[in-house]
């Protein structure tokens, strides 16, 4: 399995009136911009998805959703409260093990630290966190069988800066 980690792209500050849920808080107009230089690069490099899993915090939603429109596989794109800032890692490892059949390409969308130390965790064994992904950051681990533990390497990390040069 291919594991693709997206966090989500710049959204309106934590604290900001009118978005004082958390949940709540949108991507901003440069937030969405970047996100569909991303989604461009995505498609540059033809990759393709059989699973998009996402948070379905607002922000993370609409990172997920410019990415399946740019993409055109609106059809692949699944929320998980598992991706949320305080989900568990086996509970998100169960929900993919339990996909039939299991999806080769999974992206998984969602927030910092939980997405970094998922990433640790996979690469390392341990949920100290030795990557930090930054908004619209994206990795792709190779996984030779999904466990909570160490199970997959990390074949590249690109920033979002990276990515956009990409999309243009």
């Amino acid at each position: 399995m291919n594991l693709f980690i997206l966090r989500h792209g710049l959204a309106v500050e934590a604290g900001t009136p009118g978005y004082e849920n958390d949940a709540e808080r949108p991507l901003t107009s440069e937030g969405k911009t970047k996100l569909r230089q991303i989604a461009a690069a995505m498609a540059e490099l033809r990759l393709d998805f059989d699973l998009i899993l996402s948070s379905p915090f607002t922000r993370a939603r609409q990172t997920a959703e410019i990415v399946t429109e740019e993409l055109k596989i609106e059809d692949k794109l699944e929320f998980s409260d598992f991706l949320i800032p305080q989900g568990r890692f086996s509970d998100l490892v169960d929900l993919l093990k339990r996909k039939k059949p299991l999806p080769e390409n999974v992206m998984l969308v969602g927030h910092e630290p939980y997405l970094s130390e998922l990433i640790s965790l996979l690469i390392c064994g341990t949920d100290s966190s030795v990557v930090v992904l930054k908004k619209g950051g994206f990795a792709k681990l190779a996984v030779a069988s999904l466990k909570v533990g160490r199970c997959a390497v990390m074949e590249w990390l690109l920033t979002p800066k990276q990515m956009g040069m990409m999309g243009d």
